[in-house]
């Protein structure tokens, strides 16, 4: 990915306004094997972004894929089969270092994005957000998914780069150079954190 575009001095982030919607921190997706940033270094940096916001009353959202039985997802006939998740106990909660964070909402979707068949639109239009930080894993899965989603219902995206990670470098960087810009803008965490208002 190109350098991020910083934030001018001018430019702040109303945290009345804005969500942060964090994909997928759970077991049994942070502890494979992730690129450019490790799993840990998504989970530092989405809890700083968690704990800022957390601390201006902002509004948290925690998203986890889950199922019951495997029968409750998508399943199209498809050319490459991706990774299937082991539904081992425990590998849909979301990793300890989230456990703190009681005050956040909590969504459970059961396919890539987090806006269909949930009720997140719902209730970020009931608070009057038209904003969203997007940051979690996997790059060019969940977050991507959920960010085209966000796009089509008219939110205003930013994306924190070092704050998401994908199955390869190159998925990850084909996401945040060639889609993300055209949807909203790319920071990194310690510019959202120094942004928001």
């Amino acid at each position: 990915m190109e350098d991020s575009k910083l934030i001018n001095e001018t430019e702040f982030i109303n945290v009345k306004k804005t969500a942060l919607v964090v994909i997928d921190l759970q077991n049994g997706i942070v502890n494979s094997e992730r690129a450019p940033h490790s799993g840990a270094q998504v989970v530092e940096n989405s809890c700083k972004l968690i704990d800022t916001f957390t601390d201006k009353g902002g509004f948290v959202v925690l998203v986890r894929v889950s199922s019951l039985d495997g029968k409750d997802m998508v399943h199209p006939s498809v050319d490459l089969q991706s990774n299937t998740m082991h539904f081992s106990k425990g590998w849909d909660n979301y990793v300890p270092e989230l456990e703190k964070f009681t005050n956040a909402y909590t969504i459970t979707k059961r396919q890539w994005g987090a806006f269909y068949g949930t009720d997140l639109d719902l209730q970020l239009r009931r608070r009057g957000i038209d904003t969203i930080i997007l940051c979690g894993i996997s790059t060019g899965i969940g977050v991507d998914t959920t960010a085209r989603e966000a796009y089509q219902h008219g939110y205003n995206q930013i994306f924190v780069e070092d704050a998401m990670t994908a199955a390869t470098k190159q998925e990850h960087s084909y996401v945040c150079d060639h889609i993300f810009p055209r949807i909203g803008k790319i920071r990194i965490t310690e510019e959202v954190i120094s942004s928001l208002k």
